[in-house]
């Protein structure tokens, strides 16, 4: 009884300061620019930590730490080290400052508002909608299978109860204070992740004899149907280094075709901000991501305890954790939850701003107002959230229980067709609408395929994974091909465009100290 109520306990004061900062954050809500961007005003610690815990949620610490610890071992790391390296710091470098000043340049809120003005295409801006909102409703639904497992193990309640109470509290703090509410929670769940990642990491651990005795023992483990390589779970890359690789691009580089990842730059305060961020946002992605990976290498070790057959990967991390003292496990629920809550609140908003602003604004309701653009928005995001928890209860009442089946064919898709198009569109002047139209069909109809007809493909890319890393690869080769053999833009268009990074900055001085020293001493000289 008592264990129980240090639970709710924890979890009662965690609910409640996350919906006090949405109804403080309200001030906020009353355009559409501060709802959907924060009034483009959020500093770097907020913006890196929205950053991360929307790119870290329940699937990477239950479903991917799971499946790929057991599958790669202690190797599985690297997937965390490319998170952090790839998906983190050089996304920052690589598009923090171009994304920042091509958007407010533009005046782009979403994504398909981007590819609309920069490739001057309605019809570009329609379809982008229609991809994001097709694909990131099954990768929200996803969001809620990691509490599962986690909230049985630790309160003995429904799985529906949990998701429903989760859903509505996102949605209360999303409506009332829009993503500043969001970036400030974030900030907050994302020091949750950091404190607990660690503790779990070192209790585990320590329950196997620490880092060298838990090493050992990986190194003992077997699997012929894996491997007749004695030690390979414990070793540098793994017994499928090929897979691994899959592994690393799609959930690393993924995240820089992700609207609802990239639409973390719209909204930062400055460009210094972004060096800030930068630095931020990949120590959090090492220790988070780093140790969700890292800790699932470990996961063989819990064999005894774990069906795979039956029960799925999914079950791996809530068996390694089982053990835990009462308050570690009631940190990890409030870890997960913190994990999901964030991505949802970033997935949902994402939604809901590009179907009201890409969508339904000019196309279905004519002089949308901002009031009925930020209304319109919020009803959305009531909307996103009753899909995915109907879709989430429906998906585990149905046993389908693989998280990372349903997130790697989101991500493929949306990182496939959106990558090429967005990255070379802020450098490239010669992209043309052309080759975007060819970069959003094909990766859309491969992952649509890898659904339906997977057994028809080549065994690598039978694997949702490996297919989005495929996809996303090939937009980097598609996307400058058609280009070169399509019809160049307006020149005069492209200059205006690309101006914004070109803009000459005056600064009035009012002293000049070290000039004037630097003077007197060259007078003296002469």
């Amino acid at each position: 009884m008592v264990d129980l109520m240090i639970k709710l306990s924890l979890l009662i004061v965690f609910f409640g300061v996350m919906v006090g900062i949405g109804l403080y954050c309200r001030r906020h809500t009353t355009d559409v620019n501060g709802f959907v961007l924060g009034g483009r005003s959020v500093g770097p610690w907020l913006t890196a930590f929205a950053y991360g815990t929307s790119y870290f949620s329940a699937v990477v610490f239950v479903g991917y730490a799971g499946q790929f610890g057991w599958k790669y071992g202690i190797a599985a790391t690297w997937a965390g080290l490319g998170n952090a390296f790839l998906g983190s710091m050089l996304a920052w470098a690589v598009l923090g400052r171009r994304t920042r000043v091509m958007t407010q340049h533009l005046d782009s809120a979403t994504m398909p508002e981007f590819f609309g003005k920069r490739f001057g295409s309605r019809s570009l801006k329609l379809s982008a909608s229609a991809i994001i909102f097709i694909f990131l409703i099954p990768y929200t639904a996803s969001l809620y299978n990691g509490l599962s497992r986690l909230f049985g193990m630790a309160f003995h309640i429904d799985y529906s109860i949990c998701v429903i109470v989760m859903a509505v509290l996102t949605g209360i703090y999303v409506i009332a204070g829009g993503y500043m509410a969001t970036a400030i929670n974030d900030f907050i769940q994302g020091l949750i992740m950091i404190v607990g990642i660690i503790a779990v990491v070192a209790a585990v651990l320590k329950s196997q004899g620490g880092f060298m005795g838990a090493l050992e023992g990986l190194a003992m483990v077997t699997d012929p149907s894996v491997s007749n390589v004695p030690g390979v779970f414990a070793s540098f890359f793994g017994p499928d280094p090929a897979g691994l690789l899959g592994v690393v691009l799609l959930t690393s580089l993924g995240t820089w075709g992700l609207p609802q990842m990239v639409q973390k730059f719209y909204a930062i305060k400055s460009e210094s901000a972004i060096n800030k961020g930068l630095v931020i946002s990949t120590v959090f992605a090492v220790i988070v991501s780093g140790g969700c990976y890292f800790l699932g290498g470990f996961g063989r070790l819990f064999g005894d305890q774990i069906d795979i057959a039956v029960d799925g990967y999914d079950a791996v991390i809530p068996a390694m954790l089982s053990g835990l003292p009462t308050i570690l496990i009631a940190v990890v629920v409030i870890l997960v939850l913190s994990a999901s809550m964030s991505t949802l609140s970033s997935l949902v908003l994402a939604s809901s701003s590009t179907l009201t602003l890409d969508f339904i604004k000019d196309n279905i309701i004519k002089d949308m107002d901002e009031k009925k653009q930020v209304r319109w928005m919020q009803s959305l995001v009531v909307v996103f959230i009753a899909i995915s928890v109907v879709l989430a209860i429906i998906q585990y009442k149905s046993n389908i229980t693989f998280i990372a089946q349903l997130m790697g064919v989101s991500w493929g898709a949306l990182a496939g067709a959106f990558l090429a198009p967005f990255l070379y569109g802020l450098y490239w002047k010669r992209v043309t609408k052309a080759a975007c139209w060819v970069s959003f069909l094909f990766s859309t109809v491969v992952m649509l395929a890898n659904i339906f007809v997977r057994a028809s493909f080549p065994v690598i890319l039978q694997s949702p994974i490996n297919c989005g890393a495929f996809c996303m690869l090939a937009g980097l080769v598609i996307v400058p091909l058609v280009s070169t053999l399509t019809k160049a833009p307006s020149e005069e268009r492209l200059e205006e465009i690309f101006a914004c990074y070109e803009q000459t900055v005056t600064v009035t001085v009012r002293e000049s100290i070290g000039d004037a020293a630097a003077e007197r001493r060259a007078a003296k000289k002469r």
